[in-house]
Parts: C-alpha cells; structure tokens; sequence
C-alpha cells in the first residue's frame, strides 16, 4: 500500500502531492508546521498518534503568527491526521508532518494578500538520536534568534535556517548536536530539542523567555517528573557554564523523545554516562508514549480502533 499525504483538501498518493516552484513559501520560508509521532503497540495492535490534539492547537497558534487562515478546527485535523495514516497503512512508528503555508504563486516578500494552503503527509521515520548511549554536544557560536526577530515559539520554516546552521556547525567538528545561546549568553536549547539538566538533584530547564520552543515533550516531561516522580522543574536562565558542572543532561522533542547528553564541549557531563533520572524518565516517557499507561489516555488517539484494519 503506497503512502499517501493530504494535500488540497484531499487524499492523494504522496507522489502525487507536488507544489509549483513558484510557491511563495518555497521562496520565503512562510510556512509553520508540527512534527507529530504514532507508535506502535504490537501488543495491542495499534498505533498510537501522541498528543495530536496538543500539536495541532500549537500550529493553529502558530499560523495566527504566520496570518494563515486554516478552515479547519483542531478536531478536523485530528481526523484528518486519523484517515491519513489508517489509510497508508502502517503497522511502525511513523511520523506526521503537518504544513500550513503560503500557497499563492508569487514573488514578494509579505505574509498579507496571499492564498494560504494545508497539507500533511506521514513516513517512518528512524532514530534521530542515539537514546541508548546518549549523545556529545557543543556550544554553537550561531546565537538562537530572539522573540522579535522571529517568534521562537513558533515553529516557522524559515526560522529554521537558524537550526540549520546549528546542527552542521556541531556535525562537521564531530559532535552529534548544537546547543545554542540566546543573544544575552544563556542556554537556550538544541537545534531540534529543548534541554533539561539535573544540578544538585533539581530539575532545571532554560524557561520560556529565553528564546525557546515551548516543546510538547518538554511539556509531557515536566508533567510525568512532577506526577509520577515528585519531581518539580524550575524553568530559569542557565548558564553556560552550569552544562559543564550538571549532574545530568538530557534533550527532548518528538523526534529525540529524550536523549541522553553524556558529554558538552568535549567535557563529560556527570560521570559520562545516563543519569539516574534521565533513565526513569526514559523508561516512563517510552510506556506513555506507546500508549502503555493508561493513566495518559487522554493523550492517545488510536488510529485502527473499530476499524477492523489493526
């Protein structure tokens, strides 16, 4: 069964979802978009889409920021999301990506009087990092852009330039990610990852005023720290140099789910290896993420349910 995307309000084999190259967001980076993981749970077999509700409420915030008009309600696009990967038929974790973009063929740097489009499509997707050994980072000398450059909040294509430059920076001097600074030298996260660090047993991640994307993971991680392991996170600045003397270090996003950081700037973090809590959070984010604590039902949709397709 081949692919499929969703693409001017249908649902099309993904080589046949093609965009003129004259598309405005093509040349302009005016498109906002979510990463949104499904995981299968062989033991029950199903696939699980995480927190698909809490990514489209993001990107509809987000095309707000853009001056996109979707004609679609969060929960359109959770059935939309639904349909489209039931009919791909997966039986793998996959991962969807929503656009919504400036579809108008023109030139012209604006985001006013322009055409605006929606399209989605779902693929596997393999490890983005190293979860079992953890990974080596270093300090970018690309500072992460400010709030009234382009909102950071916000995940615009074009803002991604930025991240770009990040993570090739760190790959061609032999580490595996970039930590990126803000404009005033605090920490403020990785290419594709908010980042968290464990200083004298307290949870410690850079807080949203410090150019941050305001993650999904970031937010499930706090939740399932406090909840199930009595652990509070203290959302401040941080300072550069307080990577260097952390406990643990780990990363989050819906494709790093959470990495280990064993080593910054060729200093170990920690003894080198993955911290106790990182391990625990692990080991719970990996069960609610597959939809194996039913405490978290709220944040699954299943995708075959009643469908006899499972």
């Amino acid at each position: 069964m081949p692919p499929y995307a969703f693409f001017q309000n249908e649902f099309v084999p993904l080589s046949e979802a093609k965009i003129s190259i004259m598309t405005h967001a093509l040349h302009y980076g005016t498109a906002c978009f979510e990463g949104i993981r499904a995981n299968w749970n062989a033991d029950e077999n199903e696939l699980y889409i995480f927190r698909c509700r809490e990514h489209y409420d993001r990107l509809l915030k987000n095309c707000k920021l853009l001056n996109v008009s979707l004609p679609y309600s969060v929960d359109q696009l959770c059935q939309l999301t639904t349909e489209l990967v039931q009919k791909s038929g997966y039986h793998e974790d996959v991962y969807i990506r929503p656009l919504a973009y400036k579809s108008s063929e023109a030139l012209g740097v604006r985001i006013h009087d322009l055409e605006d489009g929606f399209l989605m499509l779902v693929t596997t997707f393999g490890p983005y990092l190293d979860v079992s050994k953890g990974i080596k980072c270093c300090i970018s000398s690309w500072r992460r852009i400010d709030d009234n450059v382009i909102p950071p909040r916000s995940k615009i294509t074009g803002l991604y330039v930025n991240n770009a430059f990040a993570k090739t920076e760190a790959m061609e001097n032999g580490f595996d990610e970039a930590i990126m600074l803000t404009s005033n030298g605090y920490v403020s996260e990785g290419s594709g990852e908010n980042i968290f660090l464990v200083i004298d047993g307290e949870l410690v991640t850079p807080g949203c005023y410090d150019s941050v994307l305001v993650g999904i993971t970031r937010d499930t991680v706090m939740e399932l720290a406090k909840k199930e392991l009595g652990t509070e996170t203290i959302e401040r600045h941080v300072s550069r140099s307080e990577l260097y003397i952390a406990d643990e270090c780990f990363m989050t996003g819906t494709a790093a789910h959470i990495t280990p950081v064993v080593e910054i700037d060729r200093r170990k973090v920690g003894q080198g290896n993955i911290g106790r809590l990182t391990k625990e959070l692990q080991k719970l984010y990996f069960d609610v993420e597959c939809g194996k604590n039913k405490k978290y039902l709220h944040w699954y949709t299943p995708v075959y349910a009643g469908t006899g397709k499972s």
